[in-house]
């Protein structure tokens, strides 16, 4: 390995890519699964709030995941590094989990549904925290970790924009929305996700794990919470989790139903949302070079709620129409896109400075540890949003099965649930970075504490890329 490739120094591009590529097929499945799947399985099973229900109880069981597999991944010492055993591991659990999930056989109820769901978010939990956690090593300087967070983040927007593209590639075969597009779409997943794993594990390098390191518990857990700084950072990520959270499940009942686009169409306007990170992860990620990272996440917050409010704001397109009106509402998706990649980036992208400061303060390498606590705090946001929603639909009796003619009633109920929690949650996450302390002048203060500190040991030894997994 030369020394550009090692971790600490700026990453090639090439190397960004690679370690990318989990993230690209995770983000077609967190898509799939977070807009598509309650819309299929309320046509299968019947019952809205049947799907809400087991949608919820997943997403609460599922919470329970990431602080035990953190805790699993920081004892990890292996030949091939820490992280790549789990990638490995997890690969295979999220196929199974895809192909019952998305290719149900017979009848299908909400036990099934909580089943397959729940491994499928195992094998999610283990490439998503595996990623995170390794990222923070991979990229050490505060600058550099802003630049790669914002590029994997940005090459995951393709994973779902090749999904939401397949109507238009497949001339409509394959439709994103359609339940007999699924079984198909299930397959590509299925078939991409050893793909990403493997070219992840071959060429990303990865430092090996020192033959002493300080044994911790899960009590480190309330030390690291006690922290203002880790407290600030799990809230803010559970608000702005929260905040675009509630749109995901109803997103395709709201742009069809109270605002009049076909099925085709919903997707359509999806590719702009999620195709926004292509331009918003990098830009953001330079913004927050500049002015901090927690300042950048206010000034998205902002911005955001006017998007948001402006997108709302638009009305129902009429019968009948052409593509020019929906430029509007296509301009309303970026800028919401744009503005909501930022939240995501640039929290994890704090977690890992406060990282650093941990591993000074009281050396302890708890990386996985402590990126877990805000991958739950996320899975908390996300359930709630389910029930929470999916619940005060049924309530106005709306009526979720593929075809169904909704009263205005209903409709009406569906608008508010989308309107009001997006834009008050993502104010309450940036509130909470007023007086945030750990900023990139401190971070270099960290850092030059840790390089002397580590200087008065051997160097590491680094798992080796470039196509082998032990040096």
């Amino acid at each position: 390995m030369t020394a550009d490739t090692a971790p600490g120094i700026r990453n090639p591009f090439h190397t960004i890519v690679a370690f990318a590529m989990p993230g690209v097929v995770l983000a077609g499945v967190l898509v799939v699964y977070g807009v598509y799947v309650p819309r299929f399985y309320a046509g299968l099973i019947g019952s809205l709030a049947i799907v809400g229900g087991a949608i919820g109880i997943v997403r609460l069981v599922d919470v329970f995941f990431d602080p035990f597999l953190g805790l699993a991944m920081d004892r990890t010492k292996t030949a091939i590094g820490r992280y790549r055993p789990w990638l490995i591991l997890g690969a295979p659990i999220l196929m199974l989990g895809l192909y019952k999930v998305l290719l149900p056989k017979g009848h299908v109820g909400g036990g099934y549904l909580v089943l397959w769901m729940l491994v499928s978010y195992l094998g999610v939990s283990m490439l998503t925290l595996g990623t995170a956690a390794w990222t923070s090593v991979l990229a050490v300087t505060y600058d550099e970790r802003s630049r790669v967070y914002g590029w994997t983040l940005g090459l995951a927007v393709l994973g779902s924009g090749v999904l939401l593209l397949l109507g238009k590639f497949t001339h409509g075969a394959i439709t994103l929305g359609k339940a007999a597009s699924m079984p198909a779409i299930g397959m590509i997943l299925v078939v991409g996700v050893p793909i990403a794993v493997l070219l992840c594990v071959l060429f990303t390098p990865e430092r090996l794990a020192s033959a002493e390191r300080p044994r911790f518990s899960p009590k480190d857990y309330l030390t690291a919470v006690s922290r203002p700084t880790m407290l600030r950072l799990i809230v803010a990520d559970l608000a702005l989790s929260l905040g675009p959270g509630t749109t995901g499940p109803l997103y395709v009942f709201f742009f069809h139903d109270a605002k009049g686009f076909s099925i085709a169409d919903v997707g359509f306007l999806l590719i702009f949302y999620i195709g926004a990170g292509l331009v918003g992860a990098p830009l953001w990620a330079r913004l927050a070079r500049k002015i901090g990272k927690h300042r950048t996440v206010q000034v998205a917050c902002v911005c955001y709620a006017i998007a948001q409010s402006t997108l709302m704001a638009l009305p129902r397109v009429w019968p009948g129409y052409h593509l020019a009106q929906m430029v509007p509402t296509l301009i309303g998706m970026f800028a919401v896109g744009f503005c909501a990649t930022a939240f995501l980036l640039l929290i994890r992208a704090m977690v890992a400075d406060f990282v650093d400061e941990m591993r000074l303060e009281r050396g302890q390498d708890i990386t996985s540890l402590l990126f877990s606590l805000v991958t739950t705090t996320t899975k908390i946001g996300l359930s709630i949003t389910a029930v929470f929603s999916f619940s005060i639909l049924a309530m106005v009796g709306y009526n979720a099965r593929e075809g169904a003619v909704n009263t205005p009633h209903a409709i009406f109920g569906l608008e508010m649930c989308y309107l009001f929690a997006p834009v008050i949650l993502v104010f309450v996450g940036g509130g909470l970075f007023f007086g945030y302390k750990l900023d990139a002048r401190r971070h270099a203060e960290i850092r030059a504490a840790l390089a002397a500190r580590d200087a008065q040991s051997a160097e590491l030894p680094i798992a080796e890329a470039e196509g082998s997994l032990v040096t």
